[in-house]
């Protein structure tokens, strides 16, 4: 028995509509508060924010959830969940909304598909891995795959580069630390980036790295 009825039917005279009425009454007892409003953000925090997400969108390497963790760990004093999931879902769904006009493979996929030519092929291929050269270079040795003889790789600097329009670095080198095993392996990338259909740029020096200067960074996004 509801509780509400009870207690309408011990009041006395009790009217059917209007305030005060047992249906007005039943409303508001059943109808939760209104949820605390979220407080604006500062216009220059406001928009470093919105910057750093849309890049981070752009890049198209993380879901939803990892943007938001992503501006946490990046602003966490500052900017509280309530506050950056608007600006996240209004980056997100407006990129999905761009990329539904998308035909054809992106250069994106262009790169997967090269990199994993090249894993086939014994040279360790990582996309957006670490976040500089200096790093990668650091680090790739221990992704390596057993017997690989060279590495290639872009870090989340280079992304960022590419998302904007900048072109896409890549960095390459062989285990065996040696200018001839380094320059073939250059050769290698070159190879199954242009078999991808992506102009590289390289004057073949061991010593240079690798530009894809008209990459287009359209990158599905999932998730």
């Amino acid at each position: 028995m509801s509780d509400i009825l009870d207690i309408s039917v011990t009041t006395a005279s009790p009217s059917t509509s209007g305030p005060g009425s047992s249906a007005e009454w039943e409303r508001q007892d059943r109808t939760p508060p209104p949820a605390e409003p979220i407080p604006a953000l500062p216009p220059e925090l406001a928009e470093a924010v919105e910057r750093y997400v849309t890049e981070l969108v752009d890049c198209g390497y993380l879901d939803r959830v990892g943007i938001a963790r992503a501006v946490q760990e990046t602003y966490g004093g500052e900017v509280s969940y309530p506050q950056t999931w608007p600006v996240v879902d209004r980056r997100w769904f407006g990129r999905l909304a761009e990329q539904r006009a998308w035909e054809g493979r992106t250069d994106p996929e262009r790169v997967t598909e090269a990199f994993a030519v090249l894993e086939r092929s014994g040279i360790t291929a990582r996309e957006h891995f670490t976040c500089c050269r200096s790093c990668g270079l650091a680090e790739i040795g221990d992704r390596a795959a057993r017997g690989a003889r060279g590495f290639v790789f872009f870090p989340t600097q280079g992304t960022a580069a590419a998302a904007a329009g900048g072109g896409l670095p890549l960095y390459y080198g062989g285990f065996a630390q040696s200018a001839e095993v380094t320059a073939s392996v250059g050769r290698e990338v070159v190879a199954a980036l242009g078999g991808a259909g992506l102009e590289v740029e390289w004057d073949g020096s061991p010593e240079s790295s690798l530009l894809l200067p008209e990459v287009v960074w359209r990158k599905r996004l999932v998730g």
